[in-house]
């Protein structure tokens, strides 16, 4: 299938947007959307959609993405990061996972970068394109309940988890928990990602085939042959007092626990990276961040990569990560996959963007929630380390679903 794609500048009102707009004032009919720092892309319809699953999901997906994009007829008249042919991506966690790892390509794409604001059509004329951008969208609550891990059997599985790092040369093990929620056939996701956008403007808020959310991790960013990411391990609570508040955040920087966590996140992130690089710098200490909940801790990571690397095949040496998996990774996969006995769907991989040119930015899929046929189901994890306790981890899980649940109550 050849893709006719034609990208140009366009003005707020043309889009019926007044010219004091947020970008996620777009968030309305909308089908796919990745914003970060009031920019990004939101798409509309699909051109096509590519899906793979198994253990060579990514670079099968990244295969299909490289044909698909020489065939194109591109007429960019915009030329920035995002314009031009671009497609949605979310990849599942698990090889095993019956979820599909999926490329969609919209027929109507809305790009803001640097205050240049355009509109990129694929397959479809102008005129058709307008008429599917609707800014208008009604909430509608959704109420969840504990899914399939309930809370006492996530503290079950915790201690099961620190059995295993005992016992198994196992640093660290992140074990996640699910909540669910029913709703209607034609339940409208995007209310919920303006509020999150809005609180969690810090986040990357992302929208893809029924995945949405506001992660709060950069897992790869490819520009130019330039990588950068941001790693996140280990977390605390905000406090209500603002002196209080500034001590958790610096005693988090201090916690022996969690800097060992985010030491494995690291180690594991720059091991995986060496086959792309031989150079790769790393901050030479964590520092905490703030979001509107949780304190995290974070560390910058920057690379020159191979001048031929795209990155979905970044993507697929990062993933899963020591973030999201464990270490070493294939022992805590094997845990998890024992443990928590439950498929996580897109939950924890990578979403994002891909341009036809191999680049892209992709987060990690955190603090949100899967819809399908009327059915929300919203995970969070944390990573079990010797000394974890279950009833904090418990707690942890709690607090890094609030996002998503106070978005859709």
């Amino acid at each position: 299938m050849t893709l006719k794609v034609y990208s140009r500048l366009i003005a707020a009102h043309e889009l019926g947007l007044n010219e004091d707009y947020s970008f996620a004032d777009l968030l309305g009919t909308n089908t796919s959307a990745f914003i970060y720092e009031k920019q990004g892309l939101i798409g509309w319809g699909e051109a096509l959609r590519l899906e793979t699953s198994g253990p060579n999901r990514i670079l099968e997906l990244d295969a299909k993405w490289r044909d698909v994009a020489s065939q194109a007829e591109i007429t960019d008249e915009v030329n920035v990061s995002g314009s031009g042919l671009i497609s949605f991506g979310s990849i599942a966690f698990s090889e095993n996972s019956k979820s599909t790892s999926v490329l969609v390509i919209p027929q109507v794409v809305v790009g803001r970068h640097d205050g240049a604001l355009w509109l990129t059509t694929i397959n479809i004329s102008e005129v058709a394109a307008l008429k599917l951008i609707n800014l208008e969208s009604i909430f509608t609550p959704a109420h969840f309940e504990p899914g399939q891990i309930t809370t006492e059997q996530y503290k079950l599985n915790v201690d099961r988890a620190l059995a295993a790092i005992s016992s198994k040369n196992i640093e660290k093990v992140v074990l996640a928990r699910d909540l669910k929620a029913q709703v209607s056939q034609d339940f409208n996701i995007n209310p919920a990602l303006r509020k999150l956008e809005k609180k969690f403007d810090s986040c990357f808020i992302y929208s893809v085939a029924g995945l949405f959310g506001a992660s709060p991790e950069l897992l790869v960013k490819v520009y130019h042959s330039e990588f950068s990411a941001r790693v996140l391990a280990g977390t605390a609570g905000r406090g209500t007092d603002p002196g209080v508040d500034q001590a958790i955040g610096a005693a988090l920087n201090e916690s022996p626990k969690n800097r060992a966590e985010h030491k494995y996140a690291i180690d594991s992130l720059v091991s995986s990276l060496k086959v792309f690089s031989e150079e790769i710098t790393v901050d030479t200490e964590p520092f905490s961040i703030p979001l509107p909940n949780l304190w995290h801790l974070a560390s910058d990571v920057k690379a020159t990569l191979n001048s031929d690397s795209t990155s979905l095949q970044v993507v697929s040496a990062l993933h899963p990560s020591a973030a999201v998996a464990g270490t070493p990774r294939d022992k805590a996969l094997e845990v998890i996959e024992e443990i928590e006995n439950v498929d996580r769907g897109r939950y924890a991989g990578p979403v994002g963007w891909l341009g036809a040119d191999g680049d892209g930015v992709w987060a990690i899929a955190l603090r949100g929630a899967q819809l399908d046929n009327g059915t929300l189901t919203a995970f969070a994890g944390c990573g079990i380390v010797a000394g974890s306790d279950p009833e904090a981890e418990l707690a942890e899980a709690v607090l890094k679903f609030k996002p998503i649940v106070d978005a859709l109550s």
